[in-house]
């Protein structure tokens, strides 16, 4: 296949020289095609997206509702926000791959019915006697001015997207019958406005399929390539790289402004539900944007800043009698501190009430476990049963250095021992470490299994909440008591 002048190999003379080639060209591939889109950033994105263009159709919707049955009475301010909060939580401002007013349809009769019974109620506490019919009309015409404003908007979204206006320059992950099968659907049909420019597979199957599109070889270094080739969205359509290989690949992507999609297994069997995308009857699962990429991660900063300001003001007086404990059993020297690794595998600094002198350095870095070290003493022992010994980490949370919660930190030695050898491990850097944990609420400290540490930190960084957060802290209290520290 051609690209950009150049003659690239057929599919099966591709190898590892290959993909080292590819490499070494993709500067010059960068850029050929002047005449794709950009890829969009900043405000000029912002408008052009789907959940902007939505918002602007409500926001219309609502003035004319409020042109047609304002009373002078503040009945519609109550119908607004409650129409607005019931679409949010039907996900009704999501960007979406296919852009029809009868797909949401459902979802705003749901979220407008749900308004119309939160504002009476609301309206009845009130002002007992307005009329439920009233209120009832006043709903319709919000729920038919909606339907009407968003059809006219997705119309315009679909139809920006057949020209091209907008249009998410996308990578395909690759090359076989399903990646080929996914190509010929993106270019017959744009209205999913997404525009292939590049596909990635060490081995692929269908070259003829790519014509006119930037092949690249190896998927190693996807982080490079998407931002080389400017891309807005990766669909993993099973290349010949391994799935296992694939899940370590895709997470160096998870800091990257880029959408990802794949196609489920059994496809041809898979019911596409709410939570799913399609592109002419294929359909695509989206990945969880990366919780680090969320605003409710922002909420989860605000609240380590608040907390352990509070908590280093109330603990204040135990911190001290524990410093006055540690230096009359071991001298001085009361904070103990050790090199941990955090996020994105950045060593810091992490503070502990000494409970035992280490010999050297060298110690306190590879040895492992001190629990049933006879250099401990009383204090020392209450210390770590207690959790106590970790107070100063506190500071540690105020610093940015950890978070309240998130994945036990652990010291480079063990890291790089750990890495070598188990699957994934590095992987829960991709947060900061904290002061408990998933793991640490299952017990999971010490002299336990450090493959399930591992898989439920990652399941944590996965599935990650507030909620989730506020569950682990719920339940660090009663892990105190039934595993006491190590």
């Amino acid at each position: 296949m051609t690209i950009s002048g150049r003659r690239e190999p057929a599919a099966g003379n591709v190898g590892t020289g290959d993909a080292d080639v590819f490499r070494n060209h993709r500067a010059d591939l960068v850029g050929s095609r002047s005449d794709l889109p950009e890829r969009r950033r900043g405000w000029q994105g912002v408008f052009l997206s789907m959940s902007a263009i939505l918002l602007v159709a409500d926001v219309a919707a609502w003035a004319l509702s409020w042109m047609v049955s304002y009373h002078g009475d503040t009945l519609e301010v109550c119908m607004t926000l409650m129409v607005a909060l019931s679409l949010a939580a039907q996900r009704l401002y999501q960007s979406h791959l296919t852009a029809s007013v009868l797909d949401q349809l459902p979802g705003i009769l749901v979220a407008c019915s749900s308004a119309f019974v939160l504002t009476l109620v609301v309206v009845k506490l009130r002002w007992p006697d307005v009329l439920a019919l009233d209120v009832f009309r006043r709903a319709v015409v919000f729920a038919l001015a909606i339907i009407v404003f968003r059809a006219i908007a997705l119309a315009l979204v679909r139809y920006a997207r057949r020209k091209r206006i907008i249009a998410h320059r996308t990578l395909v992950l690759g090359a076989g019958t399903v990646g080929a099968a996914l190509l010929d659907r993106l270019h017959n049909h744009p209205e999913a406005g997404l525009l292939p420019v590049a596909v990635l597979d060490p081995f692929p199957i269908h070259t003829d399929k790519t014509m006119g599109l930037t092949w690249l070889g190896s998927v190693d270094d996807l982080a490079a390539v998407i931002e080389e080739q400017r891309i807005n969205v990766v669909v993993v359509a099973f290349s010949s790289v391994r799935e296992a290989d694939l899940v370590e690949v895709l997470r160096t992507c998870d800091r990257l402004e880029c959408e990802f999609f794949f196609v489920p297994r059994l496809f041809e069997l898979q019911h596409v539900n709410g939570d799913m995308e399609q592109v002419h009857g294929m359909p695509l699962v989206r990945v969880r944007r990366a919780a680090f990429r969320t605003p409710a991660w922002k909420v989860k900063r605000l609240f380590d800043i608040v907390f352990s300001s509070a908590l280093l003001l109330l603990s204040a007086p135990v911190m001290a009698a524990i410093a006055l404990a540690v230096r009359w059993e071991g001298g001085p020297g009361v904070l103990f501190k050790q090199v941990r690794v955090g996020l994105d595998g950045r060593p810091f600094t992490m503070l502990k009430f000494r409970s035992m002198k280490p010999v050297n350095d060298a110690e306190q870095q590879t040895q492992w476990n001190i629990s049933n070290d006879k250099r401990v003493g009383p204090v020392g022992k209450v210390l770590r049963v207690t959790s106590l010994d970790e107070l100063p980490q506190i500071w540690n949370v105020l610093r940015g250095d950890m978070s309240i919660v998130g994945p036990r930190p652990e010291r480079p030695h063990f890291v790089d021992e750990f890495s070598s050898h188990i699957p994934r491990y590095t992987g829960r850097h991709r947060v900061p470490a904290g002061l408990t944990g998933l793991a640490a609420v299952h017990g999971l400290r010490g002299d336990t299994s450090i493959s399930e540490r591992i898989m439920l930190d990652n399941h944590y960084i996965e599935n990650w909440s507030l909620w989730l957060d506020a569950k682990i802290l719920l339940r660090t209290v009663g892990a105190l008591f039934r595993h006491p520290g190590s």
